[in-house]
């Protein structure tokens, strides 16, 4: 096929797309279900959730995985995050563009909606998120707690921190920076349990109602939605999504649209 021809094809949409996925492993059931049933070729690479925690080592992993892209094996670059504590702000497009989901956390993309995690959010401020790719895949035990506050650390994971810090820090101050961790449970009064309908979530379901429980707050199941995780995937980036080009990179636009993109200087 002359190089003419295949530009056409794409053009039309009459060529699928070669799409690398980078995503964050808290979306790999929506990621996967999604290239599965997407018409255009999705490889997708997952990195794991802890990255989060130093938003600018996660940016740099981004980085460097987005100008690795062979240009001629992919059409563009797709990411499974959002915002994310800034950690996507900065990215420069490489040799192919850059698509990057107009949401601020990974909510949004669990919800489907900005719009509804912004009325979400609006209701009920003190909302301790819980989605059971996100709680599944801590990457130690207790290691749940983000600014987010999805997920949730155990009881027993809480008291081998205390031990941990009596050894190294001494008691009173491990039990001060204890006090300091806990301080994070009187800004919650809501468990909710996003139910993305993808595989068995009982057990995370169960943590949750338990959790709020123990915690003294007030449990709520919601419908999760794939829909923006399969529009990321199927190229349906008209809305809700920033399609970055190359010579570009991903700045906040500290407005409903989220980010934007600007030239490289």
């Amino acid at each position: 096929m002359t190089p003419d021809r295949d530009a056409a094809e794409r053009a039309s949409g009459e060529r699928p797309l070669r799409l690398r996925c980078i995503g964050c492993e808290v979306l790999a059931r929506p990621l996967y279900l999604a290239a599965a049933t997407s018409r255009h070729i999705v490889d997708v690479d997952l990195l794991r959730r802890g990255l989060h925690d130093v938003p600018a080592n996660l940016r740099d992993r981004l980085q460097a995985m987005i100008l690795e892209t062979d240009a001629i094996a992919y059409d563009a670059v797709v990411l499974g995050y959002a915002l994310c504590g800034q950690a996507t702000a900065g990215l420069r497009a490489g040799p192919v563009p850059l698509v990057v989901p107009r949401a601020h956390d990974c909510i949004t993309l669990f919800l489907g909606d900005r719009e509804r995690y912004r009325r979400e959010s609006t209701e009920d401020p003190g909302t301790f998120w819980y989605a059971q790719d996100y709680v599944e895949r801590e990457d130690a035990p207790g290691a749940g707690l983000t600014g987010l506050g999805i997920g949730g650390g155990t009881e027993d994971a809480m008291k081998a921190t205390h031990a941990e810090y009596v050894m190294l820090y001494g008691q009173d101050n491990a039990d001060y920076l204890m006090e300091a961790l806990g301080a994070w449970r009187s800004h919650y009064d809501r468990a909710a349990y996003v139910d993305m309908g993808i595989g068995d979530g009982s057990r995370v379901e169960e943590r949750a109602r338990d959790d709020a429980e123990r915690r003294g707050w007030r449990f709520e199941k919601l419908a999760g939605d794939v829909v923006l995780v399969r529009r990321l995937l199927d190229g349906d980036w008209e809305r809700d999504f920033l399609v970055v080009r190359p010579g570009e990179r991903v700045v906040m636009s500290y407005d409903d649209d989220v980010v934007r993109a600007e030239p490289v200087a």
